[in-house]
């Protein structure tokens, strides 16, 4: 019987891990079944979703499966049966299907968590997936046919991370254009750090705090939000910020196909790994990407949820999948190379390197990479099948 490798997800780590996994197989003239298993044949180009036009922020992946030999299943997984080595998903339909594997690869991602704060889930706008984003554009838009008032001109964005940033210092420019430029708007983070960026190096936070007075934006920190209805934020002070659009961005855990496993997880329900990439006490199960709590190097840094991180633990995870179904060594991963670059709205960007994050580019400069970065180096490759597994093996240069 043909060996079954089962992907589930196809976001950057689940991508990335079916063509890993394809390359191996190929190089070694065997044949191991690779299916990926996840709503659509598309990338989903998650990291540009506090842009513009986000229904366009996509990339088609069934071409590229098509010619690297991957197997593709629109669904849902919806159970893990690690003691038979089956799962479990859902067609559109509803109609359920069983499906055995010899390897599992968990890519499945993470979402935004609102349930701890009330009226978040109800009331608040997200960038977790292209739908939400969508909504958010679309309501964005809807301002304009508003009557002027406070609440109308205030957007609360709740949370200082990278996400609620590059959401933030969007902001200023995005108003202006649907609400004219003499609109008296109003963008705020709240921010329970003592500052903005607090968690980043000194040289990093400097740049935000200078982007941030030079477009407008407020910050409003040591604060927390207490609830959130259709007039705006309640903070745990007592303060209220009237506003018709509140945007959450913190809260990201692990997707919940993770509590399926038994197995140690972080505080953000990401599965323990080895260096292989295998869940701890499960050898036939590889987690990747946001699911994955994998050690960078041996210094005590760990993955990121962030594509960066995602691309390359899906390229180790596909590899060593393919490899311990073709008794061959695998790979352990590394990623000690760690960059930030940081989309900072009208102002520019900014890129920095090392876990230090030293700051190397601002402003045009910056702002030009970090263009380069998410509308090509993070895409698919082309549909053609030695570009593909050329760039798919995890020891191939990546920036």
């Amino acid at each position: 019987m043909r060996k079954q490798i089962v992907i589930v997800g196809a976001g950057f780590a689940g991508m990335w891990a079916a063509l890993s996994a394809a390359r191996l197989a190929d190089k070694h003239q065997q044949a191991i079944d690779i299916t990926v298993i996840a709503p659509q044949p598309e990338l989903r180009v998650r990291p540009r979703f506090y842009e513009k036009d986000v229904q366009t922020l996509v990339a088609p992946l069934q071409p590229l499966f098509d010619v690297t030999g991957v197997k593709f299943l629109p669904g849902t997984v919806e159970q893990i049966l690690p003691g038979c080595k089956q799962i479990s998903w859902k067609e559109a339909s509803g109609e359920t299907h069983q499906c055995r594997y010899d390897r599992l690869i968990l890519a499945s991602g993470s979402q935004i968590n609102r349930g701890s704060v009330a009226g978040a889930a109800d009331y608040a706008f997200d960038l977790d997936r292209l739908e939400s984003a969508a909504r958010l554009e679309q309501h964005l838009k809807s301002l304009a046919d508003q009557a002027e008032s406070e609440a109308r001109n205030t957007v609360v964005v709740c949370g200082g991370g990278f996400t609620g940033i590059e959401m933030a210092l969007e902001l200023p420019g995005r108003l202006r254009e649907i609400l004219g430029h003499d609109a008296k708007t109003r963008v705020v983070v709240v921010e329970r750090g003592a500052e903005p960026g607090g968690r980043w190096s000194k040289a990093l936070r400097e740049v935000i705090g200078e982007a941030s007075a030079e477009l407008g934006v407020e910050w409003l920190v040591n604060a927390e939000v207490e609830s959130v209805n259709a007039s705006g934020v309640t903070l745990k002070d007592g303060r209220t910020l009237a506003s018709q659009t509140v945007i959450w961005t913190v809260g990201v855990q692990a997707n919940g196909l993770t509590t399926q496993i038994d197995a140690p997880r972080d505080r953000q329900g990401r599965l323990h790994v080895t260096t292989e990439l295998q869940v701890v006490g499960h050898p036939e199960i590889y987690a990747t990407g946001d699911v994955a709590y994998a050690a960078t190097d041996d210094k005590g840094n760990h993955a990121l949820m962030t594509c960066q991180h995602a691309i390359l633990l899906g390229k180790f995870a596909g590899n060593n999948a393919a490899a311990s179904l073709l008794d061959i060594t695998p790979l352990p991963y590394r990623q000690e190379m760690y960059v930030t670059c940081l989309d900072l709205g009208a102002w520019g960007a900014v890129y920095t390197e090392g876990w230090d994050q030293q700051v190397k580019l601002t402003r045009e400069e910056a702002k030009k990479l970090k263009m380069s970065i998410v509308s090509e180096l993070i895409y698919p490759p082309k549909a053609e099948k030695a570009v593909a597994f050329e760039i798919a093996d995890p020891l191939a240069p990546f920036v």
